[in-house]
């Protein structure tokens, strides 16, 4: 579904991705895995056209990507859940759920869509007509994961999903992420939580400076002995 070929991509001068490689298979729940400064979210957002790559190849179904616009690739089917959430505060949650249903290809099917994301997220159901600033760290990830999903993505994108939710609603977040897989769509993981991600993820790679230096299932990765002292200190 998604190849990465020795990408590289920065800011200004700094080169943060030094020739990344990467796949995600069609069904697959795959994870990057890295310190912070490692190039992760960087990895990410060249991926969806936020930062433009300087030299590699992506490809998403046999299209190449670093030529297409954010708006183009999301049209493609990829979505990307952000840092932060990021939601309209003074939108109510109905009306944030909506805007993930701007492109065409889901808007016809916006009602349809948003009923089976609302099966997903029974919370999210019981908050329709709140605010979305007014919820919860927890309530408004979940809106955010909802929204993203109204897209129809076919490779969803997450970008630490569980930041700043309490140990609880970090293992909801996680099983949220599971089902979400477990019902045909892509998912390619960000999460600082190295543990929580590893047990959940069919593969991972391991970035450090800018480079993938190693990768493997997630039970291969979580028995690793370098992912163990850097990222699992054991």
């Amino acid at each position: 579904m998604l190849k990465l070929r020795d990408v590289k991509a920065g800011y200004g001068k700094s080169e943060v991705l030094q020739g990344v490689s990467l796949d995600v298979h069609v069904g697959e729940v795959v994870t990057l895995v890295g310190a912070n400064g490692a190039g992760k979210t960087t990895t990410l957002k060249t991926l969806c056209g936020i930062v433009k790559a300087r030299s590699g190849s992506i490809e998403f179904d046999g299209i190449e990507l670093t030529a297409h616009a954010p708006h183009d690739i999301v049209e493609l089917g990829v979505t990307m859940i952000p840092e932060g959430r990021q939601l309209f505060p003074f939108l109510t949650v109905e009306e944030n759920l909506l805007m993930g249903a701007y492109k065409p290809s889901a808007r016809k099917f916006h009602q349809e869509r948003l009923e089976r994301v609302l099966a997903i997220f029974p919370r999210v159901r019981e908050r329709l007509a709140q605010l979305a600033g007014s919820l919860s760290g927890g309530e408004q990830q979940m809106v955010a994961i909802a929204r993203g999903m109204m897209a129809d993505p076919r490779l969803l994108v997450f970008d630490e999903p569980s930041l700043g939710l309490s140990p609880l609603l970090v293992d909801q977040m996680f099983d949220v992420i599971r089902t979400v897989a477990d019902q045909g769509t892509t998912v390619l993981l960000v999460e600082q939580n190295v543990f929580h991600t590893l047990q959940i993820a069919d593969r991972g790679y391991v970035l450090e400076n800018g480079c993938v230096t190693l990768s493997g299932t997630g039970k291969e990765l979580l028995e690793n002995p370098h992912v163990c002292r850097a990222y699992l200190g054991h």
